[in-house]
């Protein structure tokens, strides 16, 4: 397949995937099965498109990080804990995913993982709509540090592929009793530092390679696959809001389970 269509592709599935609770990055390596690229050589592609679903929550939420940002500098109350908020959340994950990272790319190339996660998360998801009592919405500044926390560790279990990073903190806010809106919001807020933090690392261990040419992907087609994955993640991200908002996570859950016994069953078979 040429190597611009697959990077439009694969940046139609990171904006599609990347904030509903189904695994961008399990969608993505079951990508490279199915189209049959190397997935190797798309390795850090797959990592630093991202930034671009990463953006789309940026502009979507643009008036909620500048009020932060002033509020921080100004030292108001409310900024401050916003910041602090997503500041707690962020290194539990910081920590594990920096000791853990050879391990997480290991895992990261086995598709038998991400269908096997998919189908667990699935029915995950569906254990917990069934007996979680999300509470009220309420801004993500005053949530308490405790449910922060949780949050925080449930982003850690991301790291299996498949699982799912907004599956795992939406999950883990609404077993605590978070609403759903601001479960789903604070999700995307806990994206921005966390796959900043991972694209950086990225291109730290693998960023030479990139620039020495000696990976058949280049940064035309990293740019155009966080091109692509921008546009389709800021029209997911209104879409999904405002349908969690009113209705439950199974349609996803059941959408895991069903991608991921086909992923199974055709990982068997070929």
């Amino acid at each position: 397949m040429d190597q611009t269509l697959t990077a439009i592709l694969l940046g139609i599935v990171e904006g599609l995937t990347e904030f509903v609770p189904v695994s961008s990055t399990g969608h993505l390596i079951l990508a490279s099965e199915l189209f049959g690229y190397d997935s190797a050589q798309w390795a850090m592609f797959n990592v630093v498109i991202q930034l671009g679903a990463i953006l789309a929550v940026v502009v979507q939420y643009w008036s909620t990080f500048w009020n932060a940002g002033i509020g921080v500098l100004k030292l108001e109350s409310e900024g401050l804990r916003f910041a602090r908020n997503i500041l707690l959340a962020f290194i539990p994950s910081a920590i594990l995913g920096l000791a853990l990272k050879d391990q997480i790319d290991i895992m990261l190339g086995s598709p038998s993982i991400v269908a096997w996660a998919l189908i667990i998360g699935g029915i995950a998801i569906l254990g917990i709509e069934k007996v979680a009592k999300p509470g009220n919405d309420i801004k993500v500044a005053d949530l308490p540090i405790k449910q922060v926390i949780g949050v925080g560790l449930a982003q850690c279990v991301a790291m299996i592929p498949g699982v799912s990073r907004s599956g795992a903190t939406i999950m883990g806010a609404l077993a605590m009793g978070v609403g759903r809106k601001t479960a789903a919001e604070f999700s995307f807020f806990l994206a921005v530092p966390t796959m900043i933090g991972a694209t950086f690392l990225e291109l730290v261990t693998k960023g030479d390679q990139l620039n020495a040419g000696t990976t058949s992907v280049g940064w035309w087609e990293i740019g155009i696959g966080f091109a692509v994955s921008f546009v389709v993640a800021l029209a997911v991200i209104r879409a999904f809001v405002a349908y969690v908002s009113k209705h439950g996570f199974a349609p996803f859950a059941w959408y895991r389970i069903v991608i991921g016994g086909a992923a199974v069953v055709w990982l068997t078979m070929r």
